[in-house]
């Protein structure tokens, strides 16, 4: 595998000087995570399939672009892979077309031939998509046997819409699946959040989907108003800085919840997974030291996965809310991976509105 890294920036690409020199004809797979405003122009996707004319190519709107060891914002963090042996095969669906995320992904997986398959690779839309749904259906296709990862793409710090494409110019609503196959590429996954849990865990009494009404039986958006304290006021803005930790029914590790949005007419709030009734909640809150080294020990992680210690290339998929809540500090969580890794792996990746991850090694994500 040979491996390049490109940021699109004042309408230039310029490479990073740790890149292997690769023939564009060659190229199988390029990934580009970018600002929605530059990916609005079909012209940056002619251009890449003008330059790698055999390649499948995937890009996703960002709330950020991860580069190396720095994040950018009206970028894009452009990856190109070149396999000798590895095949790609792409499955592409929009969401407008399904009832709802989780037939879509059924579908979606169901699009992928399935024999020799590695790994998945999701990129999907971040407006439109309930993302724990679409992870449901995806793990009744794949039944544990296939590890897939990916996250849902950004608009910055607007959640207006999102683009994602794949082989085509990028659209809303489409989500896109891309297969690895053979058994001479080794991929590995790490996950950690790092957000400081407080106050008392209490039970969610009435939801639907990924809407919040109640928790203990009283309102959810006044009990939750009441734990922000100060912050209250600056909502739905501050909700990033306090996402919830949901121990879903019958599972053992919780989950993190961002909130997306709230209504104070139906005094609801709409997070980007499901809530379902019967979780165990608790707030979160954002320590500084533990959201870095949090971003460190995922790395460690899927080194020791399979104990590889010099990988090509490390995508970095993190959360809109914790590039919110470092703000200046944000370059320190893409350096502690760094760290990790070493300057041999090319590190690239995007800010999303939600994250596709298995816990730990044979389990679904």
């Amino acid at each position: 595998m040979k491996s390049a890294l490109l940021s699109f920036r004042n309408q230039q690409f310029i490479q990073h000087p740790n890149s292997d020199e690769i023939n564009s004809s060659n190229v199988n797979l390029v990934l580009g995570f970018g600002a929605k405003k530059i990916l609005q122009d079909s012209a940056i996707f002619h251009q890449l399939k003008t330059k790698y004319p055999s390649a499948n190519i995937a890009v996703c709107s960002t709330a950020g672009e991860i580069y190396g060891d720095e994040v950018f914002d009206d970028t894009i963090s452009i990856s190109v892979l070149e396999f000798e042996k590895t095949k790609i095969k792409t499955a592409t669906i929009n969401i407008e077309n399904f009832e709802n995320s989780v037939e879509a992904g059924i579908a979606l997986i169901n699009k992928l031939d399935k024999e020799t398959l590695a790994h998945i690779l999701i990129l999907s839309d971040g407006g439109l998509v309930n993302g724990s749904q679409l992870v449901e259906g995806i793990n009744k296709v794949i039944e544990h046997k296939i590890p897939v990862t990916g996250g849902l793409a950004g608009d910055g710090k607007d959640f207006n819409f999102t683009l994602v494409g794949c082989n085509d110019v990028p659209s809303i609503g489409t989500i896109a699946a891309i297969g690895f196959y053979g058994n001479d590429i080794e991929i590995t996954h790490g996950t950690l959040g790092g957000w400081e849990m407080f106050g008392t865990e209490k039970i969610i009494t009435q939801s639907i989907n990924n809407k919040l009404s109640e928790i203990d039986n009283n309102n959810a958006l006044d009990l939750y108003k009441t734990y922000l304290g100060k912050y209250a006021d600056e909502l739905p803005g501050s909700a990033l800085l306090f996402p919830l930790a949901v121990t879903l029914p019958n599972t053992s590790e919780p989950v993190v919840r961002t909130i997306l949005s709230i209504d104070n007419v139906t005094k609801t709030m709409t997070f980007a997974g499901d809530v379902p009734i019967g979780s165990k909640v608790r707030f979160m809150k954002a320590n500084f030291d533990k959201l870095i080294e949090a971003a460190s020990t995922a790395a460690f992680q899927s080194i020791k996965a399979n104990e590889i210690r010099k990988p090509k290339l490390a995508l970095l998929i993190s959360c809109v809310g914790r590039k919110i809540i470092l703000d200046t500090r944000i370059d320190e969580e893409v350096e502690a991976v760094k760290e990790v890794f070493g300057d041999e792996t090319l590190l690239t990746g995007f800010y999303s509105y939600g994250e596709i991850s298995p816990f730990n090694e044979h389990v679904n994500c």
